[in-house]
């Protein structure tokens, strides 16, 4: 049996080299084969809003449904450590709301930590909070999709020398404020490649190249489930969007012939119970025409 993935883990893989294996998950069902298949890390993604529920940007998902994914995902782990991301708008007021979100998922829905977006000195007060209080919390830097109004679009962040420091700056605080790891997305390798030299966390990489410790796809992207756009940084491992669709037309089409459910797919009765339903059946047709 798989030894169950801690954050001491994912520390071991960094120095061992071994790459970290992450990926999203929003229900148990999906949660238990990404667990049965060695998956490290399964992240409870905000992206959620966007994949599962059908908004535009992550903004629009909320505690209670956040949590309520969470749950679920939970329920189908063994191994992988699950993390949940703090949606928008349920840590950036201040410390007490970020706490109280944040132990949230820990108590209620049993995840082994939280993810937050950026660096700012709130952030940072948020993370030592949280991890002298025994929750760990993995950052996110580069582009950062709670802030997408901010950043312009969803733009490769990191393009300049000074952005590059700014974000080997920040993923330093992170891990100086207790972040256990740190996702890098959309930024050039090159600066994903300083910053992973330049901390003892892990870093785990999201359109960030191959220089990272670890790497992360949306789970929907990676099977083409999702398909409404594909980014750069995806490779498409299956294309179950066209499978499931194949499925449903030929489903359909058995239920039109009547050739769908067939016997051993329905419940019989013995042979001699439904000659004597036949029978009861016959007298109370004949017992109806009677009173006609």
């Amino acid at each position: 049996m798989s030894k169950a993935v801690s954050t001491l883990t994912l520390q071991k893989y960094k120095r061992d080299g071994r790459k970290i294996v992450a990926l999203t998950a929003y229900d148990y069902s999906m949660a238990k084969i990404l667990d049965k298949a060695g998956v490290d890390l399964i992240l409870v993604g905000d992206s959620l809003a966007m994949v599962a529920l059908g908004h535009r940007t992550t903004h629009a998902v909320t505690m209670e449904e956040m949590l309520h994914h969470t749950r679920a995902v939970t329920r189908g782990v063994t191994n992988a450590m699950v993390v949940a991301d703090l949606p928008f708008m349920s840590y950036q007021v201040d410390v007490i709301q970020a706490i109280t979100n944040a132990g949230r998922f820990v108590k209620e829905a049993q995840a082994h930590a939280v993810k937050l977006e950026g660096a700012t000195r709130l952030n940072l007060e948020i993370i030592e909070r949280l991890v002298g209080m025994g929750i760990p919390v993995m950052g996110h830097l580069g582009y950062t999709p709670q802030a997408i109004h901010g950043l312009g679009g969803a733009r490769v962040q990191g393009r300049s020398a000074d952005e590059a420091v700014k974000l080997i700056d920040d993923a330093r605080a992170l891990e100086m404020a207790g972040c256990f790891s740190v996702v890098l997305e959309m930024v050039p390798t090159a600066v994903a490649k300083a910053v992973t030299e330049r901390v003892k966390i892990p870093t785990v990489g999201i359109g960030a190249g191959n220089v990272c410790d670890g790497q992360i796809l949306v789970t929907d992207d990676l099977m083409g489930k999702f398909t409404d756009f594909l980014p750069r940084f995806v490779r498409r491992y299956a294309d179950l969007s066209q499978v499931c669709q194949d499925a449903v037309g030929k489903y359909a089409e058995d239920v039109k012939s009547a050739n769908f459910p067939n016997a051993s797919e329905s419940f019989l009765l013995p042979k001699e119970e439904e000659e004597e339903l036949m029978r009861k059946l016959a007298q109370e047709s004949v017992s109806s025409g009677e009173i006609c």
